[in-house]
């Protein structure tokens, strides 16, 4: 995790540094100018003490975060040319090297209603980025017919780990399987979630054969991709939108395969919203994943047909 440590002032680096330790796997590290710096992770809430100078649970004398170094910090983050980072600050994040995604708050300035920058950026949540590969070897068997790809909606709740299943997707179907040799797949992702690029490039391992549009409107990505990288596949997160469903089905009419995510809280809600509804008559897509947590917090699945009938 030396990307992170690397951005902090020289003297909060051992901090840092301890965050990760321990067998300590930090989710996120909260900077708040005038309160005290907390790391999250499984076990809840961490606290950097500075009698100690550690992380505890508990601390009675915690570090808190000053403006100074909130303005070195971003500095450094920035490479020292924030006006560099303006476009993508106004969508209330941006990537540093290692694909660790650093959420903003802070004044905004809009026009016509739109926000266009953040200034004065009081508070900073730094996603910290780990690629978990292998959890969908168990779930692609059941999304092919024939060597190819069924088209596949991964549904669940937020926070259940449809992103990850996607990203794990992609680099499989990238690199190939036994019965089924690699495919050509577009990425079109719009919040930087699947490939975490930097400058462009993506930090995550997405295979071999995988071309990845960043930052980019899922719709307009998705007729982008089709018009430029013939991709086979196409994989987008959280579809939604109108616009989404009609580029979905002009990618599906151009004979490309769709591997989408989509927040569902149970299955029953397909059928309420009615661009669903017109794909489960149509039978647009093959295959539907919805992920839900067991009682000790594992990912479940429930793999169903076109019909809704369940397979596993």
């Amino acid at each position: 995790m030396e990307e992170i440590i690397s951005v902090f002032p020289a003297g909060l680096r051992d901090y840092c540094r301890k965050s990760f330790g321990d067998g300590r796997e930090p989710e996120e590290i909260r900077l708040r100018i005038g309160q005290p710096v907390m790391v999250l992770d499984k076990e809840g809430e961490w606290f950097w003490d500075r009698r100690e100078r550690t992380v505890q649970k508990n601390s009675v004398d915690k570090y808190v975060w000053k403006e100074m170094d909130m303005k070195e910090t971003l500095a450094r983050m920035s490479q020292y040319s924030m006006y560099a980072l303006e476009e993508e600050i106004r969508n209330g994040f941006f990537t540093i090297q290692g694909g660790h995604r650093i959420g903003v708050v802070g004044k905004t300035v809009c026009d016509q209603g739109k926000v266009t920058t953040i200034r004065n950026i009081c508070g900073l949540n730094v996603r910290v980025a780990r690629q978990k590969t292998g959890c969908a070897k168990g779930v692609l068997p059941w999304l092919t017919q024939g060597g190819e790809i069924c088209n596949t909606l991964i549904l669940s709740p937020p926070g259940v780990g449809k992103t990850t299943m996607l990203r794990d997707c992609i680099r499989l179907l990238s690199e190939g399987m036994p019965g089924m040799p690699g495919k050509k797949v577009g990425v079109v992702d719009e919040r930087s979630e699947l490939a975490a690029s930097f400058l462009g490039v993506p930090q995550n391992d997405l295979g071999i054969r995988t071309d990845v549009l960043d930052a980019c409107p899922k719709a307009e990505g998705m007729r982008l991709l089709l018009r430029s990288m013939s991709p086979q596949i196409i994989a987008v997160d959280e579809l939604g939108s109108q616009e989404d469903c009609l580029a979905v089905e002009e990618a599906l009419h151009c004979g490309c395969r769709i591997l989408g995510t989509m927040h569902v809280g149970k299955m029953e809600e397909l059928q309420e919203k009615s661009y669903l509804l017109r794909w489960l008559e149509r039978e647009f897509f093959e295959r539907f994943v919805f992920l839900s947590l067991g009682t000790k917090g594992e990912r479940q699945f429930a793999i169903y047909d076109g019909k809704l009938q369940k397979l596993c």
